[in-house]
Parts: C-alpha cells; structure tokens; sequence
C-alpha cells in the first residue's frame, strides 16, 4: 500500500518556482533515497510532503493507516535535530526512553518490551555506553545518533530522513544503511531519505528519486529526473 502518494507536485516561494512535475509513491517495505545537488530543493520536498509547507500545485496523501489497518506513525529526523545547548538537562537514556511515551504509554511505566527496544535503539547507533551521560555535553555527532535512537524507539510505520548520517564515520553509516534496510524488508517499514551519500547507499536503498534543475528554468527550478527500482547483486 502507499504510504506516501506525491502526484505532479509544484511548490513556488514569493513566486519564485523550487519543484516541478513530481510524482512518486513509498510503500510499506520501500527503501527510498532522495538525492539532487546543493539548492535541490530537497529539504522543501521533504517539508511539503509533511504537511509544513503547502504545494503550489499537486497533492501529497500520506495513508492514515499502516498496512495492519492501526494508526500510521511517522518518524521524522530533520537536519536541525541535534541543536541541543549545553544546559539540556536530560540524560541520553532519557530522551531515548521518551520515544517510547508515543505508543500512548504517558504516565505510565516502560515495561521490558519497551526498554529493549529502547536499548536497540541506542545500540544501533553506537551510543549505549554513553547512555548515562548528559545530552549538553555530546558533540555534535553524537547528538545526531541519540535523536535518530529516539525516532527508532518510537517505532514508527515510516520514517522521513533528512540526511541522518551526517557527522558519522563511514562504518557508522554502513551499519546504520544495513539497518534501515533490515527494518525495511523484515519489519515491513517504509523509509524516504535524503542523502548526499548516494554511491554508500544504493547497495541499500530499492529505489532512487533524484532532484535536477529543470532545462531552461530559473536556476532554482528542479524537477523530478526519475524514480527508479535500483537493481540489486545477486545473493
């Protein structure tokens, strides 16, 4: 089923056009990379398609429903995630735990399920021995990792991904690519993420959109190259 549905989609700012004629659909069990130069517009695609920006032309449908006929739950990683100050008073396990509250377990106490799950999470990021530490005092790359742990914890249908890997070393992304991929194709999520890592991730990812500046457009205006199945190295 579709997940996401993006049907000839245009979005202009101050009348200035930034997309053009796109369309595509992400379905349960998709693992999809959004890639396109600086200026791409990449970013204001992912915002659209989210409901924070409104298209010019076109629609955006994402499902209400998940493929078991519950309520779709969403994760979504935007490139600011990690601006937490020197003063956020929350440990790493914290923050993470509160993921967990989203599956409508306010005011109530994590059981076993959730704390597994919530120490996956951590571990899937490389940040479980640093959970006991404060969040203020991580760098930069290492508060990406707990807010990308955080949205695991949630266990969302599908997850929405604006270039997550940055400020992770090149084992880091290939473990966390391995599991998306695994959520993907064993847990049946479905995964729409923009990446600049696109030659690290096709071994990965099922299908490639890719953004490019439309011929004889303002410089700003990008359409939709292809949405292409990427085939795959024989088991």
């Amino acid at each position: 089923m579709h997940y996401i549905e993006v049907k000839n989609l245009a979005f202009q700012y101050e009348h200035e056009p930034l997309l053009e004629n796109i369309s595509f659909e992400v379905d349960a069990e998709d693992f999809v990379m959004l890639t396109g130069e600086n200026g791409a517009a990449k970013t204001t695609l992912l915002r659209n398609i989210l409901g924070l920006l409104k298209p010019s032309k076109g629609s955006v449908r994402i499902s209400p429903k998940n493929r078991f006929g519950e309520k779709l739950m969403i994760g979504y990683v935007s490139q600011q995630v990690a601006s937490f100050n020197a003063g956020f008073p929350s440990t790493v396990l914290e923050l993470v735990q509160s993921g967990r509250y989203q599956r409508g377990k306010w005011f109530k106490r994590l059981d076993k399920v959730d704390k597994e799950h919530v120490r996956r999470s951590l571990e899937s990021v490389g940040m479980w021995d640093m959970r006991h530490n404060k969040i203020g005092e991580l760098s930069g790359g290492q508060k990406q990792r707990i807010s990308i742990a955080r949205v695991f914890a949630t266990d969302p249908d599908l997850f929405v991904l604006d270039e997550p890997t940055t400020g992770m070393d090149v084992n880091s992304r290939e473990e966390f690519y391995k599991l998306l991929k695994h959520n993907c194709h064993e847990h049946g999520k479905a995964i729409l993420m923009v990446t600049h890592d696109h030659e690290e991730i096709r071994h990965y990812a099922d299908k490639h959109i890719e953004l490019v500046r439309k011929e004889g457009s303002p410089w700003r205006c990008f359409s939709m190259d292809s949405c292409k199945e990427l085939s795959k190295p024989p088991c």
